[in-house]
């Protein structure tokens, strides 16, 4: 007996647990991700026009990636219902190329994963966040053909009109400090926008044009003592060399200052890829008093950083993106963490500070593993006094009972259900199966993953254990126990480690 010919008995045109992966399953995208809500769904999405912090621990396979699409999808319908008080979305889920470029900054004594992770600090964090937010808004401001999808938002507005002179400045040295755009060389996209942007500075090189113009009058006036023979005035001639190298002075001097500033930046913003003499360039259009005065991620500590998150905001404000919502998930995916709870813990507990979760306007929504609790569970009266966990909406597990599963089984069913049959988990199961035990079942299953594996492999061998001939369209009781108890086991196994689910 054929699966498909089992499901359209029942009036479903595909199989609707063939999916275990919420990034690639059609079914929840197209269907569940409008309608089937986890019970603390209010709670982690909040009000958009107050983005706040949520913090969601929940095993593998509970749904925390589904969350945090269903998130990202709701939160887009909000901008385009309020265009002039948007929300910008940074998906902070790919943490591995900030841990690379992370990994080839420290030294070589630190290369080892577990020492590695222990060198990162809140400030990554912060510049892994701008660098996303930061690259996503130039593209769009340079109107690219396929702009960053690590954020969601649209520009209604043109940014140079409305945005004052200030604004600009802050947006052109965020991005010499964060765009990391690998689409054209990072001096020619700056460029762009820059002339996108009309920013001009032109007391940014006054001191090099004083300085080839004084220059050049020392070398005119050489030459009209040469032609008229006063070339005693040219004894010695190492005077006039220094003369015209004294015009330069000023220049010199800003230049080692741009140069410096950006060996700082580049060795302090450990997970942005720069190179010095690229940023020192850039540095240079900028007119000293106006760059020196700036807060850039070349100081030490946070402050710095917090001070540039704000610049950030004014400009997003002015541009109709009112707050920040930064998507936080995968944190189990990183090669650096492979799965080691103590690397995930060494990796967000950084973050974890409640100046950082309670910024004003900006919204972490962090989707992070079951295992991570024991830590909490373990944790200090300094840590808890940092993290101010209390105050942050933390869901400190992330369950199913068996009626929200059975609601979920029933929705994906009816989503694959091309008539207004709307077909149940009971349509499918013998009567011989009481309601109680098919609770009970799926209690024990916990996760939408494992109830999707699981009602997977029962369709399968139950059409395995019929004919086209002689069709049953009702599963068993023999065969869905016999089917749970197996896995069962492969549960067990999964839980500890030693079996792939």
């Amino acid at each position: 007996m054929k699966i498909q010919q089992f499901l359209t008995h029942h009036s479903i045109v595909r199989n609707p647990f063939a999916e275990e992966d919420a990034r690639t399953d059609p079914v929840f995208k197209d269907f569940c991700i409008a309608s089937t809500y986890h019970p603390t769904w209010d709670k982690v999405y909040g009000d958009p026009r107050e983005p706040a912090t949520a913090i969601v621990f929940g095993e593998k396979g509970s749904g925390k990636t589904a969350l945090r699409l269903q998130i990202a999808r709701h939160l887009k319908e909000y901008n385009h219902q309020h265009p002039d008080q948007q929300v910008l979305v940074i998906h902070y889920d790919d943490f591995n190329p900030f841990l690379d470029r992370f990994l080839d900054r420290v030294g070589l004594l630190r290369r080892r994963p577990d020492r590695l992770l222990g060198e990162w600090k809140l400030a990554d964090h912060i510049d892994a966040i701008m660098s996303l937010a930061v690259t996503g808004l130039v593209d769009r401001i340079l109107g690219v053909k396929q702009p960053s999808s690590t954020i969601d938002a649209e520009l209604h507005v043109t940014p140079h009109v409305v945005l004052d002179r200030y604004q600009i400045r802050d947006l052109l040295l965020m991005a010499a400090c964060y765009d990391q755009s690998l689409a054209e060389p990072f001096p020619q996209r700056w460029q762009q926008l820059r002339r996108q942007l009309r920013f001009r500075s032109l007391r940014a090189g006054l001191d090099l044009t004083l300085g080839c113009t004084a220059a050049l009058l020392i070398a005119v006036l050489a030459i009209v003592l040469t032609i008229y023979g006063q070339t005693g005035w040219l004894q010695p001639i190492w005077p006039w060399f220094l003369a015209a190298a004294g015009c330069f002075l000023p220049f010199g001097w800003r230049a080692a200052r741009c140069l410096a500033l950006a060996w700082n930046i580049v060795r302090r913003t450990r997970t942005i890829d720069r190179k010095p003499w690229q940023l020192c360039k850039v540095l240079l259009r900028f007119h000293a008093p106006e760059l020196f005065s700036q807060p850039l991620p070349g100081q030490q500590g946070t402050e710095a950083r917090y001070e540039m998150l704000v610049k950030l905001q004014s400009a997003l404000r002015t541009l109709g993106l009112t707050g920040i919502v930064v998507l936080v998930d995968r944190v189990d995916e990183p090669h650096l963490i492979n799965g080691s709870a103590e690397r995930m813990r060494a990796l967000i507990w950084p973050m974890l500070d409640n100046k950082f979760l309670k910024h004003p306007g900006l919204g972490l929504k962090l989707m992070l593993p079951i295992e991570l609790t024991r830590f909490i569970e373990r944790a200090d009266r300094d840590f808890y006094q940092r993290a101010r966990l209390d105050k942050q909406n933390v869901i400190s597990k992330f369950d199913w009972t068996a009626e929200s599963l059975w609601d979920v089984a029933t929705a994906r069913l009816r989503a694959c259900s091309d008539t207004k049959r709307n077909p149940s988990l009971r349509d499918i199961c013998s009567d011989t199966i009481p309601d109680a035990r098919l609770k009970d079942a799926l209690r024990s299953l916990r996760t939408p993953r494992h109830l999707f594996r699981f009602l997977y492999r029962l369709l399968v061998n139950h059409c395995n254990a019929h004919t086209d001939d002689r069709p049953s369209w009702k599963i068993e009781a023999d065969n869905f126990e016999a089917t749970l108890a197996v896995y069962l086991r492969d549960q067990d196994a999964f839980d500890r480690g030693v079996g792939a689910g």
